[in-house]
């Protein structure tokens, strides 16, 4: 699976996936850069096409605390620099340098998912290693032999068999003579039986505690006796290293049907495992941090994993499916109810209205149906089971007390208020379903990461999507309080140098990208080189002399495109209006101006722009009402040249003109899509100031009619 360690030594076998390692140039506006971390603030890994196992396996390792601050530790005066590989009297340790990155990329590079291209490129993987999938539990054995050898020679040379190297002692004892034969065997992972056992504490029972017996036809022969004898096995956990690691043994052989199967029976696995009882003396608690799931059958599949951030390098928040849900119970009702469908949501906020937060179990169903109307049974036995069971499941939000018969919210998990009425149930402040300390689970899949809560992992216990790896740590082992929440702890400067420059490089990617995308042309016609004539604006001369081209980002707002503009006519005076168009048969035709300080963004490219020097010109859409019937003839635009006044009387005159009707016998009105209605429009109204003490002419670009381009004007004929 893996190449020679030194990468001088090395055939040229390797294949690096195509944008991997990198991705496209920097400098490239085309392509669109890699996303951010989101808000959790992790990162995933990018799947090569076949590499979820590899994917679930790193993540395991990088959130191994100890054994990413030991990697880190091993400097460039031992492992050599990736930029010296090609150097022939170089000896650069490829895999462990190609790691050391990857992990600082994961830590620290703003991005949504690294790749490991670049990793597995030291390992030597063809195309067809990195589209075929292969067994995690095979890939975890062969990457630590893989790292022993190449770290040989390097104060980091005992790492793997520190950190994850245990001993195992057969032993047999003879019931004739009592002498013990003994024989020890290093072991990297426990492999464990899945099949006939409940769980991972009877399948360690079987192995180091029950006795295999040799009896009967099946006697031993004693050394010591020199014949065959009664006799008894076992084997005991000697030295256990600071992570164990469990292989579930899943797939199977059917020898009857000649074909591989895999077990998905119920198989359960605790949070934390005292293994005593397994050992020969001491006394070892250990605690899970991470499971490896396999989903699929046994000829293919995807693997994921769920990890337990014990250094808090991840931003928990509650996933939605764990968050209570609100609807309006009434459309009158202003306040949020708490859904009928949240059995959780409903069942905390009933034991939260008892004094003692607590009720017992009978007659919380009770209470259940006085509130929402219906029954457990009907409601949510079918889904949820059997409430007992429910309330069991959620032992992080309820306790069970007094032989189960009676339920308490458990303090720490929530603040809910709820009004007195359980008729309107109502809450002011959302549920806390988060750990009230410690670190938190995440499923890291692939690219893709999401938070999960600690009793998500009950659902890998069995099904085609269960657990196939489980990684345990020593209860013993402490974190120092500064690597906490310090994804940067322990890093080499040379590493953080790295990481710097390259989230530089994707900052700058980011900002050209989005440069980019909102860059329009604008091509901007000059309105002193435009005639109106029937309607619409013409060239006065050439088109190329009436036209210029303005590159422009149209986030910036309207006050920068002016000062553009601008900068390009140093000879403009006085102010301008910016009026959209549209190039039609018929000529130019305005339709709508940009005001205000917003960003620009009806700009789009290749659009004309027209800059009206003095010029007041609206486009309408008239609409000619038929005489004698209630409907209109077929819109058509007006162009109004509202320069000198922009009164109703100019206006209606202009409709005149434009229809051959008499100037008189019109009726106007504008009309308001907002309302739905019609807002006449009379030459008559007029308005008194108060400080000049003189009739103001009514202006239709003012209060109230504010008429734009594009409004409809209706007209009726009398």
């Amino acid at each position: 699976m893996f190449g020679n360690l030194f990468e001088e030594d090395e055939e040229d076998s390797s294949f690096v996936l195509p944008g991997g390692g990198g991705g496209v140039e920097p400098g490239s506006k085309k392509a669109e850069p890699p996303a951010p971390r989101g808000a959790l603030n992790l990162s995933g890994l990018q799947n090569q096409g076949g590499t979820c196992y590899l994917n679930s396996l790193l993540q395991t390792l990088l959130f191994s605390p100890e054994f990413r601050e030991e990697l880190f530790s091993l400097g460039p005066e031992e492992l050599g620099c990736l930029e010296d590989k090609d150097k022939q009297e170089a000896k650069v340790r490829v895999i462990p340098l190609e790691l050391q990155r990857l992990f600082a990329h994961l830590l620290l590079v703003d991005q949504q998912a690294a790749s490991t291209a670049d990793l597995t490129d030291s390992f030597g993987w063809t195309n067809r290693e990195e589209s075929s999938q292969h067994d995690v539990q095979e890939l975890n054995r062969i990457l630590f032999s893989a790292l022993e050898s190449s770290l040989v020679g390097t104060t980091g040379s005992s790492l793997i068999h520190r950190l994850y190297h245990g001993t195992v002692v057969n032993q047999i004892v003879c019931k004739v003579c009592g002498y013990l034969s003994e024989s020890q065997e290093d072991f990297l992972d426990l492999t464990v039986s899945v099949s006939g056992v409940s769980g991972l504490e009877e399948a360690l029972w079987n192995m180091f505690v029950e006795e295999e017996m040799f009896e009967g036809n099946n006697l031993y022969r004693c050394s010591r006796c020199n014949v065959l004898v009664e006799a008894a096995k076992s084997a005991k956990l000697r030295k256990l290293p600071p992570f164990l690691t469990m292989s579930l043994l899943r797939f199977n052989f059917d020898f009857t049907k000649c074909e591989r199967y895999k077990e998905t029976g119920r198989y359960t696995f605790p949070l934390s495992i005292n293994l005593k009882p397994f050992c020969e003396q001491s006394e070892y608690t250990y605690e899970l941090f991470s499971v490896i799931i396999h989903k699929g059958g046994c000829y293919g599949g995807h693997y994921h994993v769920y990890i337990k951030d014990i250094d808090q390098l991840g931003n928990w928040e509650a996933p939605e499916e764990l968050k209570p849900k609100f609807v309006k119970k009434e459309a009158q009702l202003s306040e949020p109810v708490l859904e009928k469908e949240d059995p959780l949501s409903v069942l905390i906020a009933i034991l939260s209205q008892e004094e003692s937060k607590s009720i017992l179990v009978d007659q919380l169903g009770q209470k259940l149906l006085d509130t929402i109307g219906v029954s457990w049974n009907k409601k949510f036995r079918k889904q949820y089971g059997p409430i007992g069971k429910f309330l069991h499941s959620h032992s992080d939000v309820f306790m069970l007390v007094s032989n189960a018969t009676r339920v308490a919210l458990k303090s720490t998990t929530l603040t809910l208020v709820t009004d007195t009425s359980l008729k309107n149930l109502s809450v002011s402040h959302e549920l806390d379903l988060k750990p009230a300390d410690g670190p938190h689970w995440f499923d890291l899949n692939d690219s893709t990461v999401t938070p999960i809560h600690e009793r998500d992992i009950e659902k890998q216990f069995q099904g085609k999507e269960s657990a196939y790896m489980l990684f345990y740590r020593k209860a013993e082992l402490c974190r120092p309080e500064e690597a906490k929440q310090n994804p940067s702890y322990k890093v080499p400067p040379h590493l953080l140098r790295m990481v710097q420059e390259e989230n530089a490089r994707l900052r700058q990617r980011r900002e050209e990208f989005e440069s980019s995308t909102n860059t329009v042309e604008v091509h901007l016609h000059l309105a002193p080189h435009y005639q109106l004539e029937n309607g619409a604006l013409w060239p006065k001369g050439s088109t190329q002399d009436s036209t210029l081209t303005l590159n422009f980002d149209r986030r910036r707002t309207v006050g920068d495109f002016r000062q553009a503009i601008y900068q390009m006519q140093d000879t403009w005076e006085g102010d301008m209006a910016l009026t959209l168009a549209k190039s039609l048969p018929a000529g130019l035709h305005l339709y709508n101006t940009l005001t205000g300080f917003s960003s620009p963004t009806e700009l789009t490219s290749l659009q004309p722009l027209v800059l009206p020097f003095r010029l007041k010109e609206l486009l309408l859409w008239v609409k000619i009402g038929v005489p004698g019937e209630r409907k209109y003839y077929p819109s058509e635009e007006l162009v109004w040249d509202a320069g000198r006044e922009g009164s109703p009387r100019s206006l209606r005159q202009a409709i005149a003109a434009q229809y051959g009707l008499s100037a008189d016998s019109l009726h106007m009105a504008k009309y308001c899509p907002e309302k739905y209605t019609w807002m006449a429009i009379s030459s008559w109204s007029q308005q008194v100031s108060k400080r000049k003490k003189k009739k103001k002419a009514e202006n239709l670009y003012g209060a109230p009619f504010h008429l734009k381009d594009g409004d409809i004007i209706g007209v009726k004929v009398t």
